[in-house]
């Protein structure tokens, strides 16, 4: 494809072409040019458009559409970008590799110039992981897998600290802390020595991030609640209590009371406190990392209700303080008072001291010496009183 002709060299032979003296013919002046014919009659059409002497587009209307045409595709290519990072990064359960979501923009026809300027991410580390993604760390880790994975086929009883040795004999060495992570990660335990696990046992993976770092306080009604379940044994069996609390006011916005706990539990309980609360679109509601509060359940129930899920770590009872404080008042005033013989009667006693008791009688000093129904009726606009 022949180069264009400088923007100079146009205007001139067509400021020649227009004051040309009678008789001398376009084609003429586009032989001297050394132009073809074709060309300086449609370098002429253009500038009559441009002086407005023929409808059509003109040079600047046609560079402002390509301008916009040109930024369209730019803010379409940006928010293409953030709905796949957004995607990408709410996946808790896997690490965040931002190097590889950048590659897959790429095999998208995304510029990586774009990505990286969106999500604030440097282009040279991206290029170094393009022309080595695999680090010699990951190397490492991966040929001890493989030593460890062998004899752990080999001899299924053998536990982390025997691993160690079999892989050391196959050439790769490594302490036992190295050995045990390694094994956890990949569920390589000795067929008689892993214990089921428990109520004490592990933890499965968080579905939310902690989004309240221990800042258990709110402005306003229904923008962070608590939820978490206690248990307590009757004549007839246990009873479960799961409760969610408001932290603005620390009402106990809804609460639900069964004698199995399952994930309907918690998502009984979620619903009965959008029903008395109304609009609670955007609300956090944090918990710690009971299997009822990762169901599948309970986070399609956040996401129809449009809530945002937030989880503390394992073993923290402080990540959710405020409600193992309310569990702790209940258990004292209610739970622990007397041997309970019928699920009913304990059901009727929890519930009685959460609606009179607890909401309308005990008076707190985190609320100015008033009841959480006081201090919603005080603190809130009449537009805005909860149900």
């Amino acid at each position: 494809m022949p180069k264009p002709y400088p923007r100079e060299f146009r205007d001139d032979v067509v400021r020649v072409a227009r004051s040309r003296e009678p008789g001398v013919t376009v084609e003429q002046i586009a032989k001297d040019f050394g132009v073809h014919p074709m060309t300086l009659f449609t370098w002429l059409r253009q500038v009559d458009v441009d002086d407005g002497a023929r409808p059509g587009v003109g040079r600047t209307e046609s560079a402002e559409l390509g301008e916009a045409r040109r930024r369209i595709r730019l803010l379409e290519q940006e928010n293409e970008v953030l709905r796949r990072a957004a995607s990408y990064l709410s996946q808790a359960n896997l690490p965040k590799r931002h190097n590889r979501l950048v590659s897959e923009l790429a095999g998208d026809q995304i510029p990586v110039a774009v990505t990286c300027r969106v999500l604030k991410l440097a282009r040279q580390p991206y290029y170094r992981w393009l022309a080595n993604p695999i680090t010699p760390a990951e190397l490492a880790r991966a040929y001890r897998a493989n030593a460890l994975f062998d004899a752990h086929r080999d001899d299924p009883e053998f536990g982390y600290r025997f691993l160690v040795d079999e892989a050391a004999d196959a050439g790769q060495a490594m302490c036992r802390r190295t050995a045990w992570r390694i094994c956890a990660d990949n569920g390589w335990w000795s067929a008689f020595g892993k214990k089921t696990r428990g109520k004490a046992g592990k933890v499965g993976p968080p579905v939310h991030d902690d989004l309240v770092g221990r800042d258990f306080t709110a402005t306003a009604p229904n923008q962070l609640w608590l939820t978490d379940i206690t248990e307590h044994r009757t004549g007839e069996g246990k009873v479960y209590c799961c409760a969610i609390k408001d932290v603005f006011s620390n009402r106990i916005v809804g609460y639900s009371i069964d004698s199995r706990m399952k994930s309907t539990l918690a998502v009984a309980a979620l619903h009965n406190a959008v029903a008395r609360r109304g609009v609670v679109a955007g609300c956090v509601v944090h918990s710690d990392r009971g299997s009822q509060l990762r169901s599948r359940k309970f986070v399609r129930a956040l996401n129809g209700h449009d809530m945002v899920g937030s989880m503390g770590r394992v073993g923290a009872a402080g990540d959710n303080a405020a409600m193992e404080s309310f569990f702790s008042l209940l258990q004292k005033n209610v739970l622990d008072r007397r041997t309970w013989a019928t699920r009913d009667d304990l059901r009727i006693a929890i519930v009685t001291w959460i609606e009179r008791t607890y909401h309308r009688r005990r008076r707190q000093e985190a609320l100015g010496r008033l009841t959480p129904i006081e201090y919603e009726t005080t603190m809130t606009a009449p537009a805005t009183k909860a149900a």
